[in-house]
């Protein structure tokens, strides 16, 4: 969710429990401003909170003039003091994956042998690297698939330029009370992988420069998202099954929408879920 609208975005979805202490919010208004300002930044989103153990990892991403780009992350201890997150190699993301537990809190945790297993644990020391990942490379590795597998957008928020750049579309005045309710409404601010697999006749009625993205519709498991009417019908309010703890609210009918994760980094349980969400 935008930095500059924290506090309200915060209270419309403040429903599935997802909140900031008033010092907490007092400390991001005051530093994601900065934020912005000593990276040039085009624009800084609050994502969330991961839980750890001994303490939590406030997470803010850093947006380009392309909204498509890759976003730079960072992270914080304390909302005040920010630390960029180098991205993982696939290699390293594909072993943070397999790593069971909760976080510990602490960024200088390693993960030692017991927890990577013995095959990439061996094939680690032949290649002369000791077999530990930091707590930090599993950190971005479970923000990546976070927002692969549930990060979204109500369509038409974006527009995709004939360069192929995206950008926020000045002229989006939010959705219908009625599309608003539909899960087709919302498409997965990532690399899509399903629109190749659309026949000519499912793309007819498309817009190309908003219908460049994988919709909800077809999520995998069914039933991974909960939609709820909030605040006297006011709010849309989706929620995550496969990643609990993600939260996207939309006012229909107005500019205000965004998503924010309050939880462990855990993927949900209950449904048996895997994978990222989205039939491949």
């Amino acid at each position: 969710m935008e930095a500059a609208g924290l506090p309200a975005a915060l209270e419309l979805a403040a429903g599935g429990g997802a909140g900031l202490s008033p010092e907490k919010r007092a400390a991001l208004g005051a530093s994601l401003p900065l934020l912005r300002r000593d990276y040039r930044f085009e624009a800084v989103w609050f994502w969330g909170c991961v839980q750890g153990v001994r303490g939590a990892y406030y997470i803010a991403q850093g947006l380009g003039a392309d909204r498509a780009a890759p976003r730079s992350r960072l992270y914080s201890l304390n909302c005040v003091d920010w630390s960029l997150l180098t991205p993982v190699t696939k290699e390293v993301e594909a072993q943070a994956e397999k790593l069971k537990g909760r976080f510990q809190g602490d960024p200088s945790f390693q993960y030692e042998h017991a927890e990577v297993n013995a095959e990439d644990a061996e094939r680690l020391l032949e290649d002369g690297k000791e077999p530990v990942i930091k707590e930090e490379d599993r950190l971005i590795a479970t923000i990546d698939q976070i927002d692969r597998a549930v990060g979204i957008i109500p369509r038409g928020a974006f527009v995709k330029t004939p360069l192929g750049s995206v950008h926020e579309n000045r002229n989006f005045e939010g959705l219908s009370l009625t599309e608003a309710k539909k899960m087709s409404s919302y498409f997965h601010f990532t690399e899509p992988v399903n629109l190749k697999n659309k026949t000519l006749l499912e793309k007819a009625n498309w817009d190309p420069s908003i219908d460049f993205l994988d919709s909800l519709e077809h999520d995998i498991p069914q039933g991974s998202w909960t939609v709820q009417l909030e605040k006297g019908g006011t709010v849309v309010v989706l929620r995550s099954l496969l990643w609990p703890g993600l939260t996207f609210y939309h006012v229909p009918m107005t500019k205000q929408y965004g998503y924010v994760y309050f939880g462990t980094g855990a993927r949900g349980k209950r449904l048996g879920l895997s994978g990222n969400g989205r039939a491949t």
